[in-house]
């Protein structure tokens, strides 16, 4: 399988070679290039048509994030994937970002892994949000609770716990792969991609106490 191929825009050079350096030891992830300011990272996205782009929102003098999203994925198909990838987590940044047309929102505090498996969404057009912001999205845009099963509800108890899928289906006495299909299922009904993202919204939902 060919890796994920992307584009980094972040304007401080110090965050970029981190950011280098930690996707450089994922071997499925391709960095193809790296911009430092909004236009720049259009100009690049047009030419070089990355799955994804890793989009900040402050970009210094220029076109800030948003607008840089905007542009790549009004691109002519097959546009680029905007993944943002920042520190700001406020309302007005995330529906702009959104809006703009970004298919998923991360923060910088989150894990390697979590990225890492956040940009192989962003590049199949599925949305990641990383925990906070997934809360804020769901508040939101919800206004009453989204419907889980009782065995649903058991599986995202223990995904709670920390648990994982097969001590999971140890604890439930079924199997890893059911335990898999209700996964796909709680994520679907949460609008998440990820185990803290379901955890997260479903005690914003307070499907968990």
């Amino acid at each position: 399988m060919s890796p994920t191929t992307i584009l980094l825009c972040d304007d401080h050079v110090v965050v970029r070679a981190g950011l280098l350096a930690l996707l450089g030891s994922e071997p499925d992830i391709e960095v193809l290039g790296e911009a430092g300011s909004g236009a720049e990272a259009v100009a690049l996205a047009e030419r070089l048509r990355p799955d994804v782009v890793l989009m900040d929102l402050q970009l210094g003098e220029g076109i800030d994030g948003v607008e840089a999203t905007r542009r790549i994925t009004a691109l002519p198909a097959p546009a680029p994937h905007v993944l943002v990838l920042t520190t700001y987590d406020t309302d007005a940044d995330i529906t702009r970002a959104i809006g703009a047309g970004a298919t998923g929102y991360l923060l910088k505090a989150e894990r390697p892994e979590e990225l890492f498996a956040a940009i192989h969404a962003a590049a199949q057009g599925r949305t990641t949000l990383s925990p906070p912001v997934a809360s804020r999205v769901m508040a939101r845009m919800r206004g009453t609770r989204p419907t889980l099963t009782e065995r649903e509800l058991d599986i995202l108890r223990q995904l709670a716990r920390g648990l994982g899928n097969r001590e999971i289906a140890r604890a439930l006495f079924i199997s890893e792969a059911t335990v898999k299909t209700h996964l796909g299922r709680i994520y679907d009904k949460l609008g998440v991609d990820t185990r803290s993202g379901a955890v997260a919204v479903a005690k914003e939902q307070r499907l968990l106490p």
